[in-house]
């Protein structure tokens, strides 16, 4: 595995280990001391996946204190721009968003520390996005910031996204308790 920074303090991209023979390949997505050695928080406590179509927007979702959470985002089909919005109001990157483009043949994750909304476009077909996160879910301190309304131009023409997505605050309008 190789850890490469991002313009976006503490968000990291993970370079994958894979080893191909006659049978196929094996990738491995973690592992646990090199997160460590690292400085990267590592107890995972949930794992789940979304499963997508072309053009779906997703985010910006994130969970409010006491129930924050550093993720760790795989990409297991498809293509996908991630997008990181750093909402940490101490943090010198405050404000400031990154983009990475995450997909089954790149085999790059994303290392997503607490304090930071996280949302992804879907460019392919289909798209299952792995996630695994330090904090179970919690209803009462799931949070997001709507995802046109912070300055990223999603690489979509016709976006799909949720009610509920759509509900969310403007980032201008959001107070952050990070």
């Amino acid at each position: 595995m190789n850890i490469k920074p991002t313009a976006i303090a503490n968000v990291y991209i993970i370079e994958q280990d894979i080893h191909k023979d006659k049978r196929g390949s094996f990738v491995k997505t973690f592992q646990r001391g090199f997160f460590s050695t690292h400085g990267l928080e590592c107890d995972f406590c949930e794992n789940y996946y979304t499963k997508s179509r072309e053009d779906v927007i997703r985010g910006m979702h994130f969970q409010t204190p006491p129930q924050d959470h550093a993720k760790l985002v795989t990409i297991i089909q498809g293509t996908i721009i991630d997008v990181i919005l750093d909402i940490r109001r101490l943090s010198p990157t405050y404000g400031q968003h990154v983009e990475i483009e995450l997909s089954r043949e790149n085999r790059r994750s994303i290392y997503i520390p607490r304090g930071c909304a996280h949302g992804f476009g879907t460019l392919s077909d289909t798209a299952i996005a792995y996630y695994m996160v330090t904090s179970e879910y919690a209803p009462e301190q799931d949070a997001g910031i709507r995802y046109d309304s912070f300055g990223y131009r999603w690489p979509i023409a016709t976006p799909i996204v949720s009610d509920r997505d759509m509900g969310h605050p403007a980032f201008s309008d959001y107070i952050t308790p990070f």
